[in-house]
């Protein structure tokens, strides 16, 4: 399992029953994937899985919008997601997030592969986007170090910012412009 290949696609009809157990409430990443929000209930999981099979059978593509799957290039299985989201569209202005659903998967570099791939994605599909964004919170080390080892810079520390399991923790945001991007890029 060390040297996967993968991909970035779009959420297929096929993979609902596993979509629906990956982001099951009781999945390990919820721990650390902004464990300070509430999360769906079982109930409203299923009715959103039901939405997304009435859109895929009706040919419906991209349904998931700001978000795309990480599979497995070779068996095409659900490893993880990708997603975007606007911080300030008037100044363009993008967050971006992963979540590696599977903690079999943790610790291979996969997060680094998929994050690598996902912001050069969408880099090229906005070519008007001026910078990215990721933002986390202290607790979540993996994707502290993800962040650093794709030279992100440590923009902002909002200290006691986050509450899990009723102690405080810092939000932590990086940033990178497109032009640094770029320029690793091309080394």
């Amino acid at each position: 399992m060390e040297n996967i290949d993968i991909k970035i696609r779009e959420l297929k009809l096929e993979d609902l029953d596993d979509y629906l157990f990956w982001n099951h409430p009781s999945q390990e990443f919820h721990k650390f994937n902004g464990p300070y929000y509430g999360r769906d209930s079982e109930e409203e999981l299923n009715k959103y899985i039901e939405e997304l099979r009435k859109l895929l059978i009706s040919g419906e593509k991209n349904v998931l919008r700001n978000k795309k799957i990480i599979a497995n290039k070779i068996t095409d299985e659900i490893i993880g997601q990708v997603n975007w989201y606007w911080k300030s569209k008037e100044t363009l202005w993008m967050e971006v997030g992963i979540v590696v659903f599977n903690n079999n998967y943790w610790g291979k570099g996969i997060g680094y592969k998929a994050l690598k791939m996902w912001i050069d994605q969408v880099f090229e599909e906005n070519p008007k986007l001026i910078r990215l964004g990721l933002s986390t919170w202290s607790g979540n080390e993996r994707m502290i170090k993800l962040a650093e080892k794709l030279s992100l810079k440590k923009e902002a520390v909002y200290r006691k910012a986050r509450i899990v399991d009723g102690f405080y923790y810092d939000s932590i945001s990086y940033g990178i412009l497109k032009e640094e991007w770029r320029l690793l890029s091309n080394t």
